[in-house]
């Protein structure tokens, strides 16, 4: 293991096995001097890695008092496996639950909560390992997730149909035909040629079965709406092109979360925590401190779907301007 002191926060990384005995790269902040508040785990998103891209986003978070941990997924930055190949997204979903799980059961965490923290992609990550145990977890933060591939970034329905045709007998090709991502996703110039610049993440085509990993994943996400009912902040920026904020409206509306916040960014594109202008990642950055903050002060908050059902009046989740907080 790997430790760095960065002033407030302290860095670290190590290597873990997962259960097909690949090696996989983990990195974590932790907060000098202070009382952890919480866990809260990151789940990246497609192309991107933990130890560079998600750097600023775990340093802010430990200096705000959270043990902060992320994972590479399987053919992501430093972990091992074709390059930006996801060959079962539940395989990927299944390490992060297994990694995550192993770091709330240290003694000192124990009594903690455990936030999952998922961006773009990851969004959908983070839902589907919550999923799997959602009893166990005491939040989502889901920045511009991926709840369903926006119709201006996918491909027409006929392109899909021959794909997954050919995904029989080349799922590995780089073939997928796309927008440039990191171009729609970040607003600030020099902070897109700074993302560009990363060795660790992805910048070629997507792999064909990677896009469809991915597609039957938000898809599944969108399917299952109604069903997440832990408490939730959604982010999301309204100019946003890579990710639909139309869905994270639907997500707010149709979950049957008794808490749960929805954050609408007129202007602001995809990738809200490393893209904007500073201004606006300081806004942002506030608005998800803030969010965990009061829910931290009240780890007994019920998540047990029976004890809420017998104890929570049947919340009212169609959309109003009062209920969701607008940023200018």
């Amino acid at each position: 293991m790997v430790a760095i002191s960065e002033c407030e926060t302290v860095y670290g990384e190590e290597y873990i096995l997962n259960s097909r005995g690949m090696k996989l790269f983990t990195c974590h902040w932790l907060p000098v001097e202070k009382d952890i508040k919480g866990l809260i785990f990151l789940c990246h998103g497609y192309g991107m890695e933990c130890s560079v891209y998600t750097r600023e986003t775990g340093m802010r978070l430990a200096r705000a008092g959270y043990a902060v941990y992320g994972m590479d997924y399987e053919g992501h930055g430093k972990s091992e496996g074709l390059q930006c190949y996801i060959p079962k997204f539940d395989q990927l979903v299944a390490d992060c639950e297994a990694y995550f799980k192993s770091i709330t059961e240290r003694e000192e965490y124990v009594d903690k909560p455990r936030f999952l923290c998922g961006e773009s992609m990851g969004g959908a990550v983070a839902i589907l390992v919550s999923e799997r145990d959602p009893s166990f977890w005491s939040g989502l933060v889901l920045v511009a997730p991926m709840c369903k591939i926006s119709e201006k970034i996918k491909p027409p329905p006929v392109v899909t149909a021959i794909l997954k045709r050919m995904c029989r007998v080349i799922p590995t090709w780089k073939i997928v035909p796309t927008k440039d991502v990191i171009d729609n996703a970040f607003k600030d110039p020099v902070k897109r040629e700074q993302i560009r610049s990363n060795p660790f993440a992805y910048q070629g085509q997507p792999r064909l079965r990677t896009a469809l990993e991915m597609l039957k994943a938000s898809e599944r996400v969108e399917a299952n709406l109604r069903k997440i009912f832990l408490p939730f902040l959604c982010l999301h920026g309204e100019a946003d092109t890579v990710t639909d904020p139309e869905v994270s409206k639907s997500l707010y509306n149709e979950s049957i979360s008794f808490d749960k916040s929805l954050k609408l960014y007129p202007g602001m594109w995809h990738g809200l925590t490393t893209g904007e202008p500073d201004q606006n990642v300081e806004l942002v950055f506030r608005d998800i401190t803030d969010w965990l903050g009061k829910r931290s002060q009240d780890a007994e908050v019920v998540t047990s779907p029976q004890l809420r059902s017998s104890s929570i009046t049947p919340f009212n989740s169609k959309l109003s301007a009062q209920e969701v907080q607008i940023e200018c």
